[in-house]
C-alpha cells in the first residue's frame, strides 16, 4: 500500500472513532430543521424513473433504477422506502466477462417506517436496500457512486451547504463492497463528499453473494440508517434454472422513541452502541413485504431467495411452513448446499442463497424466529403461493 493511501486509511479509522460524538444534539436540531422547512418544502414535486441499459465496446453497461416514486421534499409523504423484494436483474445469460458498469447516488430523506411514524433514512438509489447489483465471475466491474441524486437541482438535498451535510453526520458517503478483493472493498478510493462523483473498477473474481455498505465516518451510524444492499458474483457457468428469484435483507434502526411512537423519530446513537435496536425489519420498513407488496409465487415452482443481513445484530431467518430444499450458507455459493433445514443464523454483513419449491398453497411468514422481533419489532414478510391444493400433503382431519 503506497503511502498516500495509507494516510487516506489512517484517516478514515481517526474518522470514525471522533464522527458522530454529538449524534444526539445533532439529530434534535435536524427534528427541528424539517419542522423549520417542512412549508417550503411542500413545493418540490416528485422524480420521474429513470433506468438506462446499454451496451458499449462489447461490455454490457448499465444503470440502477432511480426510483418514479421518490419525492425531492423529503417529507413523510416522500413514498415507498423500501425496495420490493422481486427488484433485482435477471439471471445473467453469457458465458464471456463483460464490463459491469452500475450507477449508485446517495440521498437521506424522511420516509415512513410505519404508518405515523417517520425517519430520516440514508440511502443507495433512494431505498433500503440498495440496488440489487449482478456481476459474474470474470467480469470488470466500475461502480460510479454520486454524493446526492443527480440533477436535483435546487431540490432540498442540493439546497444543503456543506456545513450542514457536516452536522448532520453525512459530510461523506462511501461504498464497501465485500465481493471486492482490495484496501477496504473499495471505500478508500470512494469517499464522496457533497456534489462530487467517484468511480472504481475491480474485477469479480470470487463467486458468491456479497453485502456492500457505506463505510464514512462514522461508519455504523451510516449502516445503521440504511446505507447497505447486496452483490451477487454468478459463477462463471451462471446458476441453475429458478422460477422465481427474490432479493431480501434484515436491518435494525434504532429511534428514539420506542415501536410505534409516533412522529418523527431521530436516530439514537446510545442505542445503537448498546446494540438495543426499536427495529427489525425486512427491506427498510414494517410491513414493506406484505400485502400487496408480497413475495408471491405459484405451487410447483422452484424459489430462489437471497437474504442478507445489512446491520448490526445477527438474523435468525426462518419461513413458517417451508422446508429449506438448498441452503448455500455464509455466501458461499460454490460450496455443496445443506438440504432440509429449518432455520439459519445470518451473521451481520452476510447473506445466504436459499431455494426450495412451492408445494402447499397458502400464506406463509418470513421471521427472524427470535420471534419478539417478528411479532414486536416488525421482522416479519409474507410469501404468498397461489394453485391448487394438495390434500396428500396438507389437509385438516375431521373427528
Amino acid at each position: 500500500m503506497n503511502k498516500s493511501s495509507s494516510l487516506l486509511l489512517l484517516t478514515i479509522a481517526l474518522g470514525s472513532l471522533t464522527a458522530g460524538c454529538s449524534d444526539e444534539v445533532q439529530n434534535k436540531a435536524e427534528l427541528e430543521k424539517y419542522a423549520a422547512n417542512q412549508a417550503g418544502q411542500a413545493k418540490h414535486k416528485s422524480m420521474s424513473a429513470v433506468e438506462m441499459v446499454g451496451h458499449e465496446g462489447g461490455g454490457m453497461q448499465y444503470s440502477m433504477p432511480m426510483p418514479a416514486e421518490l419525492s425531492t421534499t423529503r417529507q413523510s409523504d416522500v413514498g415507498e422506502i423500501g425496495r420490493r423484494a422481486d427488484d433485482l436483474p435477471a439471471p445473467l445469460n453469457r458465458t464471456q466477462p463483460q464490463q459491469v458498469s452500475v450507477d449508485l447516488y446517495t440521498d437521506e430523506l424522511v420516509a415512513e417506517m410505519m404508518p405515523g411514524v417517520t425517519y430520516q433514512y440514508w440511502t443507495y438509489n433512494g431505498k433500503v436496500p440498495g440496488p440489487f447489483i449482478r456481476a459474474r465471475a470474470g467480469d470488470q466491474v466500475e461502480i460510479h457512486l454520486n454524493h446526492g441524486k443527480p440533477g436535483t437541482v435546487g431540490a432540498a438535498h442540493s439546497e444543503h451547504t456543506a456545513a450542514q451535510h457536516s452536522a448532520d453526520g453525512h459530510s461523506a458517503h462511501s461504498i464497501d463492497l465485500h465481493a471486492v478483493v482490495g484496501p477496504g472493498g473499495g471505500a478508500p478510493l470512494m469517499q464522496v463528499e457533497q456534489g462530487e462523483q467517484k468511480s472504481f473498477r475491480f474485477k469479480a473474481t470470487h463467486p458468491g453473494i456479497y453485502v456492500y455498505h457505506c463505510a464514512s465516518p462514522h461508519v455504523p451510524t451510516h449502516i445503521a440508517n440504511g446505507m447497505y444492499g447486496m452483490i451477487l458474483v454468478e459463477p462463471e457457468q451462471g446458476l441453475a434454472k429458478v422460477d422465481r428469484e427474490f432479493y431480501v435483507m434484515q436491518g435494525d434502526f434504532y429511534t428514539s422513541g420506542k415501536y410505534g411512537d409516533k412522529g418523527l423519530q431521530s436516530f439514537s446513537k446510545e442505542k445503537m452502541l448498546a446494540e438495543n435496536p426499536e427495529y427489525f425489519l425486512f427491506n427498510g420498513r414494517v410491513n414493506s413485504l406484505s400485502g400487496d407488496r408480497a413475495l408471491k409465487a405459484k405451487v410447483g415452482e422452484k424459489i430462489r431467495l437471497f437474504v442478507g443481513v445489512g446491520s448490526h445484530v445477527a438474523a435468525n431467518f426462518h419461513i413458517i411452513g417451508a422446508i429449506f430444499d438448498s441452503l448455500y450458507q455464509d455466501g458461499a455459493i460454490m460450496n455443496p448446499p445443506l438440504k432440509n433445514v429449518q432455520t439459519t443464523v445470518i451473521a451481520p454483513g452476510s447473506a445466504v442463497m436459499i431455494e426450495f419449491t412451492a408445494e402447499v398453497p397458502g400464506k406463509y411468514l418470513l421471521v427472524d424466529h427470535s420471534l419478539t422481533r417478528a411479532i414486536d419489532k416488525g421482522a416479519l414478510a409474507e410469501l404468498v403461493i397461489e394453485g391448487t391444493v394438495q390434500p396428500e400433503l396438507y389437509q385438516q382431519v375431521g373427528h
